[in-house]
């Protein structure tokens, strides 16, 4: 797993750097924004029975007068087992099958998904619906830009990558202070952050296609671990911006 998140090859010829030209380029990337896509529908479908069907509601969250009241046991072994699987994946995983790089891609989906009830019943469904339509466009604009730019990315991924570690502590630290103004900054944040990944991680996509030679097998790999990447960055996303725009129920 790890050679398809680091580093990628640093040149890309210049007939062969638009996808418009490249057919096999345009070919791999409609591959991994489908399944990203895909993996959205599949997230949506199961936060929405997360969310409204009682007998599985009832096993993840408390609610009271419609609204969340609290998680269950269940919901946090649903909420931190993606982070579990990829922290384990990223080490034992090191020249991985394309079949058990789809297991993983859709199971981390499946987990997320099922989380995602606890937004559905925190925000009112016109907000969670007019948040995810802007999360959509400005995925397509920054994955577009990502795409396109000619300038080398890496760098400012490395300094985002150092971001995203720098939001996991102040989040839990968040969670003892219960500053309003800490919460906000972490909020802020985290939009830039995950904003630039998307922009990044395209690139790097474009990168690793060239780097691949050819090779269907490491193509079908890197396909879905560069869904994977672009799903959790449109996701966090998402519920970043879902803190500013988002209504919640009453």
């Amino acid at each position: 797993m790890n050679d398809f998140n680091r580093g990628y090859a640093r040149s890309i010829p210049a007939d062969r750097a638009d996808m418009s030209v490249d057919a096999g380029l345009r070919k791999f990337m409609l591959g991994v924004y489908n399944k990203v896509a895909l993996g959205l529908v599949v997230s949506g479908a199961l936060a929405y029975a997360t969310s409204s069907v009682p007998a599985i509601r009832d096993l993840m969250f408390v609610v009271q007068g419609g609204r969340l009241a609290g998680v269950t046991p269940l919901y946090m072994v649903v909420a931190f087992a993606p982070l579990v699987l990829m922290l384990v994946t990223g080490f034992a995983m090191r020249n991985p099958k394309p079949q058990t790089a789809g297991a993983l891609y859709w199971t981390i989906v499946s987990l997320i998904g099922a989380s995602l009830g606890a937004v559905m019943l925190r925000y009112t469904g016109e907000s969670v619906a007019a948040t995810f339509f802007v999360t959509a466009t400005a995925f397509g604009g920054l994955s577009l830009f990502g795409y396109t730019t000619k300038k080398d990315l890496t760098g400012f991924g490395s300094f985002l990558m150092m971001g995203v570690i720098g939001l996991i502590v102040a989040s839990l630290v968040s969670i003892f202070l219960k500053s309003p103004a800490l919460l906000f900054a972490i909020n802020v944040l985290g939009v830039f952050i995950f904003s630039g990944l998307i922009a990044y991680d395209t690139q790097r996509l474009k990168m690793t296609y060239y780097e691949l030679g050819g090779d269907r097998a490491s193509m079908a790999v890197a396909t879905n671990f560069g869904a994977l990447s672009l799903y959790i960055n449109f996701i966090n996303l998402f519920q970043f911006l879902l803190s500013f725009l988002g209504g919640n129920r009453e």
